[in-house]
């Protein structure tokens, strides 16, 4: 190659080889950082995972408190309940997730609720240091392993497929229905129809003669609330429901093989005892009667049951006219005509029939059927075809009870009108059979049926219609005197679409707890059977068979009459809470400006105007001695029901609200600017709550007033002020007439004092008093202070406005004689708290004989009525703080006696929870409590004879003796003003009065202090007592003492003869001697001569005995009685031991005579 030519190749490959060593220098230095990113990403995932387990204490004091919650129950290791365990536990971490951030605590938390077996293992990994312990995940992973036998899968469909209900409830069976579903993986229409299969008969039948739902949920509601009526008729009937002979059903042999009515279906003939022996002794099939096959294969059967395509009759042949059937009045309308017949009820007829003849002798409309019906009876035999039914008819059953129904024409001549099962099934009476009547109906006859039997309330006189107390009622609105009726008042309300609904928890197990049932005493028993009776008359109430069951009983009025109560906490506790916001008493200020003239209401037994969803009945369920009955209609004591008939009442005056009304609960209030504007607003609401069944009461409305008190507030022309009563305890404290009752006062006023400019130059006065050097003496100053403070309390900015979208604090005592509340909310604007109201009351005769518990309660119960408008509409619940630490769980007692339980009804329309406060921090309320109190209780107990028998005081000589002593000796500061002070001197005169006289009787040291305390004091007066009566000889000879009484002693028999007795005993701890340590001395009691028998060590019982038979053989004859030191190896030597034809006795004697 040329060298020109390649010189610049040689350049060219040194430039690339340049560039390529600078490449896999820059390819080197990449490979590094990124070797070096990956290691920084990795340190920084393992820090953030340690955050997420463990984040810092800095990051926790944001969020929210962790819920207390309780531990899950322990778990013994039932394979069934494992899953349910561990599910437990995992909701306790999530709701408590920093306590448990780490798994290591969760394993441990675990294994510490482990019993029995499951302890045992979990013991034993634990202490393993198990790898499975490391990480919560893998420990529940070989929990289940090891314990869990659920059943899944294959196993679970078929449990599924034998499931059914048999004898228990059907609740019950749904439960394990929907156990055994969840795991087995069959889709709905499989589970409708396995569910359906596995009912009982009776209920399946119900079930199959309406529209089947198409999921498992509904088709469980509506299985239990046809068993539930199943049961009731049960119970109305008194007996078993038996599937009885169809009324239109012929008497057909039991031996025919065309007999194919079974036993056990409707309209089918049961044989008798002697028949079925019959056919199993000749083996006959038990359904026909016939040889060659038996009842599992009869053709008589299987063409019976497989009849389709028509309607079913219960017989071929009509009914003897003499036959006992039964039978109703019925009465039937149409066009320009009626007739009245009677009707026969047949549960075997699948449909509803009426003869042809008495429809053409009075002449009822009839009309072709669009394709003949084909009719069978009950052996499947063919029946004439149906070619026509009548037009509509209104058909009118007891009276009351009216529907629109067409019948099919059938030749029936015994009887006009057949009505069959389906008829039987839509309105589900109650019939007494014995009379041919029917005790009830259905719930939606109610609506639909009974509903048209009473006239619309237009077209009900005004002179028909009871006219009621409208003494308070203006005339302009005595036209509507039918609003203000007592008695359609308490009649049953129609059904709406603000039916009050009781939803369960999620997870919560129905039934609700069950309440006690309480003894009632004669006169309850009289006022609960008439309760009951009005109640049913009403149809407010019906009887029950559901499961739950709450506590009925009665309590007292302050008029003697009884209140029936019903005790629904426990219901309560697990019902879906109704959120329905209550009206704000803030939002009315813009509305009422420029009203002059107001009208207020108040609507007649409110809650009872609303009724129970449909198929929520037997959730209020109440147990009574008479029976077990459920409530229709809303009762008082459930959680929801202020939130349901506030969403009643809001819509029912819907246009008009917030325009001229205001509605709070069962508060109604009217405003309008002018008279004549107002009178037509209020007859506008009058109306509509009349379209809508609601009534007013009369005696407790108001009708165009100028102002009104409504919800604490006194509505005017001039706007709202807070009502004077709210803050009346402050403005009424009366003036201290002692330094106690002044210091109670400023105690009082200490706890504002942040609120009020210049507090201490203000009551400068009065804390001048305080002082116990200078005499109390009342002054204008002081005066002035003291009224210049009360309306400081009364005013802003100490008291705010209620706010109910915060929460409220109620703090609540209670003393001997009064009771106060302080309600107060926090400020938005000093962020600290601030009265809102005052309250206090004073007890009467009879509360003042509550225990300080029921005491404690009361205060409870008169503030939160006070400011019901308040905390019952709060949006969070408030906070009752009170000094008695019993009360927190006063809203889960499980008993509680007649006056908790009214309470308790009262507090279940508030939510909130009660907190102790130590009585040192409650001295606001308590100072409340006692403006009705002296300055000093008087500690004298009342007399028992009258003023008028007391002819003079009794002093005692020690008085007289006592005051002689104080002319020369001045009482000190410190005695109280009661009581007299003793000198020394005459101080052993007065314990020797209180403890040695006559009178006295040496009564100890409680005793003596007790009668010295009445009237006599020194400083040392507890001390000398104590000694005084420690000194007294005759206290002390009386004394009986503490020692258990010593036990009798007899002497030992006296021997007659040389070795007929002997007595034995060891010498121990010597020094060893030749190898010998125990001395055996065994003396005889009659010449005293004595053995000494030298041992190496303490020998055993068989040992002694040994030795004493090889050293005393030859005197064995003679000897008849051994005695022996009391200690543990003479005890042991027995009878057994030594030779039994030698005679041998044993006593015990003790070493030492009793002290």
């Amino acid at each position: 190659m040329d060298p020109a030519t390649s010189d610049p190749l040689h350049s060219a490959v040194g430039i690339q080889g340049a560039m390529l060593g600078r490449h896999e220098q820059e390819l080197s230095a990449a490979r590094h950082a990124v070797e070096t990113l990956a290691t920084q990403v990795s340190n920084l995932t393992e820090q953030v995972h340690h955050l997420r387990l463990d984040p810092p204490a800095t990051s926790r004091a944001f969020e929210s408190p962790e819920p207390r919650i309780n531990n899950p129950p322990c778990y013994s290791g039932e394979p069934t309940e494992c899953r349910s365990f561990l599910t437990q536990c995992d909701i306790v971490f999530s709701l408590q997730p920093y306590t448990f951030s780490r798994s290591t605590a969760r394993v441990a938390y675990v294994i510490s609720l482990l019993i029995g077996r499951a302890r045992e293992w979990g013991t034993a990994i634990w202490e393993a240091r198990a790898e499975c312990t490391n990480q919560y995940q893998d420990f529940k992973e070989e929990m289940i392993r090891v314990f869990d036998r659920s059943v899944f899968g294959e196993e679970a469909s078929r449990a599924l497929s034998s499931l059914c209900q048999g004898n228990r409830s059907i609740t019950d069976y749904s439960i394990e229905f929907r156990t055994l579903a969840a795991s087995s993986g069959w889709n709905e229409p499989a589970l409708l129809a396995r569910f359906l299969e596995g009912l009982r008969a009776e209920v399946k039948d119900e079930i199959l003669s309406r529209e089947v739902p198409s999921s498992v949920d509904s088709l469980i509601e509506l299985a239990i609330r046809i068993e539930r009526r199943v049961d009731l008729r049960h119970r109305a009937r008194g007996k078993e429901l038996a599937f009885s002979v169809a009324p239109l059903s012929a008497s057909l042999p039991s031996s025919s093989a065309g007999s194919g009515a079974e036993p056990m279906q409707l309209g089918g003939i049961r044989i008798s005892t002697k028949e079925r022996e019959r056919r199993i002794t000749n083996r006959l099939c038990l359904y026909c009667g016939s040889a060659g096959h038996f009842v599992t294969s009869c053709p008589v059967k299987g063409q019976s049951s497989s009849v389709s395509g028509g309607l079913l009759v219960s017989a071929t042949t009509p009914v003897s006219p003499s036959r006992s059937c039964t039978t109703l009045s019925v009465h039937l309308r149409w066009t320009g005509s009626s007739a009245s017949c009677s009707a026969l009820i047949d549960s075997g007829a699948e449909g509803c029939f009426m003869d042809e003849t008495w429809a053409r002798e009075h002449d009822i409309p009839l009309r072709q059927l669009k394709e003949p019906t084909a009719l069978f009876a009950l052996d499947g035999s063919p029946l004439p075809r149906i070619q026509r039914e009548t037009l509509p008819l209104t058909l009118t059953v007891s009276g009351n009870h009216s529907e629109t129904i067409s019948f099919l024409i059938f030749r029936s001549p015994f009887t006009p009108v057949v009505l069959g099962h389906p008829w039987l099934v839509c309105h589900n009476p109650s019939i007494n059979w014995s009379s041919n009547s029917i005790l009830s109906w259905n719930v939606s006859c109610h609506v639909k049926c009974l509903m048209s039997a009473i006239p619309p309330v237009s077209s009900v006189s005004s002179s028909q219609e009871e006219p009621g107390d409208l003494t308070g009622v203006p005339e302009e609105y005595h036209d509507l005197r039918t609003v203000f009726s007592r008695s359609r008042a308490t009649s049953l309300p129609p059904h709406r679409s603000y039916d009050c609904s009781i939803d369960l928890l999620p997870g919560t197990t129905p039934p609700p707890p069950r309440g006690r049932l309480y003894s009632l005493s004669a006169p309850e028993r009289k006022a609960l059977e008439d309760y009951l009776s009005v109640a049913l008359d009403a149809g407010t109430i019906v009887p029950s068979s559901s499961p739950a069951g709450a506590g009925f009983f009665f309590v007292k009025k302050k008029d003697g009459s009884l209140r029936p109560c019903i005790d629904y906490r426990g219901l309560n506790d697990i019902t879906v809470k109704n959120r329905y916001p209550l009206p704000l008493m803030s939002s009315a200020f813009e509305i009422l400006q420029g009203a002059r003239f107001f009208t207020k209401l108040d609507l007649r037994n409110a809650y009872h105007l609303v009724r129970i969803r449909e198929g929520d009945e037997w959730k209020t369920a109440f147990n009574t001695p008479l029976g077990h009955f459920e409530y229709r209609v809303l009762p008082f004591g459930l959680a929801n029901a202020p939130a349901v008939f506030q969403a009643l009442v809001n819509d029912v005056l819907r246009d008009m609200l917030n325009i001229f009304v205001f509605v709070y609960l069962d508060d109604i209030l009217i405003f309008s600017p002018s008279l004549q504007i107002h009178v037509q607003h209020v007859r506008r609401v009058l109306q509509r709550l009349l379209e809508n069944c609601l009534f007013v009461k009369a005696e407790k409305c108001t009708f165009h007033a100028s102002s009104v008190t409504f919800l604490g507030s006194v509505i005017s022309a001039e706007g709202i002020k807070m009502d004077p009563a709210k803050v009346q305890a402050v403005i009424d404290w009366p003036v201290p007439k002692s330094r106690v009752e002044l210091q109670r006062f400023l105690g009082f006023a200490n706890f504002y004092r942040r609120f009020i400019r210049n507090f201490g130059q203000v009551a400068a006065p009065l804390t001048a008093l305080t002082s116990v050097k200078t005499c109390f003496k009342w002054s204008v100053s002081a005066q002035g202070a003291f009224d210049l403070l009360k309306n400081r309390f009364t005013s802003a900015p100490i008291l705010v406005t209620p706010d109910v979208s915060r929460q409220f604090v109620v703090e609540v005592d209670a003393s001997e004689v009064g009771v106060g509340a302080i309600l107060s909310q926090r400020s938005l604007s000093d962020d600290k708290v601030h009265p809102c109201a005052y309250f206090s009351h004073r007890l009467s005769p009879s509360e003042r004989n509550y225990d300080v518990g029921n005491r404690e309660l009361l205060a409870i119960r008169l503030a939160l009525g006070e400011w019901r408008q308040w905390l019952e509409g709060a949006t969070v619940p408030f906070v009752v703080w009170t000094d008695h630490r019993n009360l927190e769980y006063i809203r889960s007692a499980k008993r509680l006696n007649a006056r908790q339980a009214r309470w308790a009804l009262i507090f279940a329309r508030f939510e909130f929870v009660i907190s102790y406060r130590p009585g040192s921090k409650n001295t606001k309320p308590d100072a409340l409590s006692r403006l009705f109190s002296s300055s000093v209780a008087s500690t004298d107990p009342e007399g028992i004879l009258p003023e008028g028998r007391v002819v003079g005081l009794t002093v005692w000589g020690i008085e007289r003796q006592v005051k002689q002593a104080l002319t020369h000796t001045p009482s000190p500061r410190a005695c109280p003003r009661n009581l007299l002070f003793v000198p020394v001197p005459t101080r052993l005169a007065v314990l020797q009065w209180a403890h040695s006289a006559k009178l006295a009787g040496h009564p100890g040291v409680r005793g003596t202090l007790a009668s010295i305390r009445q009237r006599f004091w020194w400083p040392t007066r507890e001390h000398d007592t104590r000694r005084f009566v420690a000194a007294c000889s005759v206290c002390a000879q009386t004394k009986s003492g503490n020692s258990p009484p010593a036990g009798r002693l007899r002497p030992l028999p006296i021997p007659s003869r040389p070795w007929s007795h002997i007595a034995l005993d060891f010498v121990t701890g010597l020094p060893s001697s030749a190898g010998k340590t125990v001395i055996l001395t065994v003396v005889d009691r009659f010449s005293k001569a004595a053995h000494f028998i030298l041992l190496a060590k303490l020998p055993s019982a068989k040992e002694t005995a040994q030795i004493i038979i090889e050293c005393f053989q030859n005197s064995w004859p003679s000897v008849r009685r051994r005695f022996g030191q009391r200690s543990a190896i003479h005890v042991s030597i027995l009878e057994g031991v030594l030779p039994f034809d030698w005679g041998f006795r044993q006593s015990l004697f003790r070493l030492s005579p009793p002290v």
